[in-house]
């Protein structure tokens, strides 16, 4: 466990100064969408390319990791919106809560996470987690929160949320990593140099970010969620999320499916990550509660630290 708090303790520490930080007004909230910017347009990129280009191709788009991760993702959501839904929480919320219930925070927060603790061979599997959940995690949630039985919003939400995904430079730079790592290419010296610096400086910016932006977050909810409409779903995320996800994966790797004991490893703790922060803007961006998001997003971050380590130190994580 010592090794695990070790790789843990400076992740979380790092989120907390980050909310610390926008709470005491050190850092304006003004400065926060530039910092948000920062890491998805340029730190993170980095981090995924080189990823990318150093991960065999089949690594990154196993058929059987993205099965495993949909199927359980799917799964989460059906689970967290029939749940939830009462006379306070409607489908659009509903739907934003299934969301952040099957949205781990796999791209700010895991893939540097995992791959500290399980090493360089983690990046695979989370990546393809990514992806899973930029293109059909995000849209089928979008689309439900749309969804209008008479017309067709929730298609069309479906098809804009798609769009978005498309527009995310996250994807696209998994890709031409992809690209380098199938063709065997490098990149120029200089360049190498620019994006090694880009890349090492993703990690504690990215945490730093996560907690400003839950601050945010909590700053812009205008209503008051009782404990009953958020908590649930936090821990849906945190426990029933991993354990769906292990027992598939150990179903399909019994079956033989070409899904190896690591990369199931790495999904369920992918899985037992905290919610994704992005989301609250989401539910903001589409008039949803974003409140209540804000409030499973936060609850799952703080218990994440004690579910997080207790899940890495069964697989027997930070032991390389």
């Amino acid at each position: 466990m010592g090794a695990i708090l070790e790789v843990t303790v400076p992740f979380f520490a790092l989120v907390l100064a980050g909310y610390l930080a926008g709470r005491r007004h050190v850092l304006p909230e003004s400065a926060i969408p530039g910092l948000n910017a920062f890491v998805l347009y340029f730190a993170l990129p980095a981090l995924l390319f080189r990823f990318g280009a150093s991960t065999p191709i089949f690594d990154l788009l196993n058929p059987a990791v993205v099965v495993t991760w949909m199927a359980a993702g799917g799964l989460v959501v059906f689970l967290a919106v029939t749940t939830s839904l009462n006379a306070r929480v409607g489908l659009k919320d509903a739907a934003f809560g299934g969301l952040v219930a099957a949205f781990p925070n796999t791209g700010f927060m895991g893939v540097p996470l995992l791959v500290a603790l399980m090493g360089p061979a983690a990046a695979g599997p989370v990546i393809c987690a990514v992806l899973v959940d930029l293109f059909i995690t995000s849209s089928t949630c979008i689309a439900l929160a749309q969804w209008d039985p008479a017309g067709h919003g929730g298609r069309l939400a479906a098809l804009r949320a798609l769009r978005g995904a498309l527009s995310n430079p996250l994807p696209w730079s998994i890709a031409a990593g992809a690209l380098f790592s199938v063709l065997g290419l490098k990149l120029p010296g200089p360049v190498e140099s620019i994006v090694k610096m880009l890349a090492d400086a993703s990690t504690p910016v990215a945490l730093f970010t996560i907690g400003a932006v839950l601050w945010r977050a909590g700053q812009h909810a205008h209503t008051r969620t009782p404990v009953a409409d958020y908590l649930p779903v936090a821990l849906i995320k945190l426990f029933l999320h991993p354990l769906l996800v292990f027992a598939l994966g150990a179903a399909l790797h019994v079956l033989g499916a070409p899904i190896s004991n690591f990369q199931i490893a790495v999904l369920t703790l992918g899985a037992a990550l905290p919610s994704a922060s992005n989301v609250s803007l989401l539910a903001e961006r589409y008039q949803a509660d974003n409140g209540r998001i804000a409030r499973i997003i936060l609850a799952s971050t703080a218990l994440a630290f004690v579910t997080f380590s207790a899940v890495a130190w069964l697989f027997g994580a930070g032991v390389k």
